[in-house]
């Protein structure tokens, strides 16, 4: 079975405290999915012969960008998640991954591709776990990855991981999304961070028009990233310079985004390097 995983923005994010009883900190944002696709195919191992006994395990094969550990993909993870759950029922399975979502840019690429891997294993194996158990598998792989299970507009809070559909209508816009090769560490961001509960939730300002979100609505890596990397805080500044109606870095960056009126014409230059890609706003 065949699929593409998506990305996803990052609508606001705010870090409300760290945690006491784990490492980890809660926050509140709103995920928004966007059309920018992974490839991903499971398959049942299959025994050629009728005396050799299949590895009881996932065998990850992978192209297009490179992938820094693969044993320790999310996909593997996901894998084994399952698997120690229903030894019985899952049996090994060929993954393939076609990688073109960046790591390291905030897009939740990884995160995407293991929800997705959950899905086909669920479906494969007939299991028959339905979103939400889905969601709680999906827990422990990662803190967005539940998301990409719904995979809607949500409100998430805790560790981004408990989530609310919502109501948010990009369909006026366009989205330009720069992606300048900057590979940002999660666990080095929010270690900079000093956690602080805002006034105004985020849901209460992502029900505003567009036009008022560049003043209410803050992604709090922002600062401390721009700090470490300013040529991302420079491309912000060219996307508001362009037009755009609102502008943020996505999760713990690198990945920068501007939407715009969908019937804008925009111009603008970046490095060679960068990578740059206009998706429309429609949701799936």
């Amino acid at each position: 079975m065949v699929v593409f995983p998506n990305c996803k923005i990052n609508l606001g994010l705010n870090i409300v405290r760290k945690r006491s009883d784990d490492e980890f900190h809660d926050l509140e944002t709103v995920f928004y999915p966007v059309k920018w696709h992974d490839g991903l195919e499971v398959i049942k191992k299959r025994d050629l012969t009728t005396d050799t006994q299949l590895p009881d395990q996932a065998s990850l094969s992978t192209s297009g960008l490179d992938i820094e550990d693969p044993k320790n993909n999310s996909c593997i993870k996901a894998y084994s998640i399952l698997k120690r759950e229903f030894p019985e029922t899952i049996g090994p399975v060929d993954i393939h991954l076609h990688k073109t979502i960046p790591a390291g840019a905030g897009l939740g690429g990884g995160s995407s591709d293991a929800a997705s891997t959950l899905i086909l294993l669920n479906k494969i194996f007939g299991i028959g776990l339905d979103s939400e158990q889905l969601q709680n598998y999906a827990r422990f792989v990662g803190s967005d990855c539940p998301f990409f299970i719904a995979n809607k507009p949500c409100f998430g809070i805790g560790r981004g991981d408990i989530l609310s559909p919502i109501a948010v209508d990009l369909s006026l816009y366009k989205l330009i999304l720069v992606y300048p090769g900057i590979h940002v560490s999660t666990g080095k961001a929010f270690s900079l961070i000093k956690p602080t509960k805002q006034s105004k939730s985020i849901i209460s300002t992502i029900q505003q028009p567009v036009g008022t979100w560049k003043k209410e609505l803050h992604n709090d890596f922002e600062n401390p990233v721009f700090d470490l990397h300013p040529e991302i805080r420079s491309i912000k500044e060219k996307l508001y310079g362009a037009g755009a109606a609102y502008a943020s870095m996505t999760g713990s960056g690198s990945c920068v985004y501007g939407l715009f009126d969908k019937t804008a014409t925009i111009g603008l230059s970046f490095p060679s390097n960068y990578l740059v890609k206009e998706l429309n706003c429609e949701l799936q």
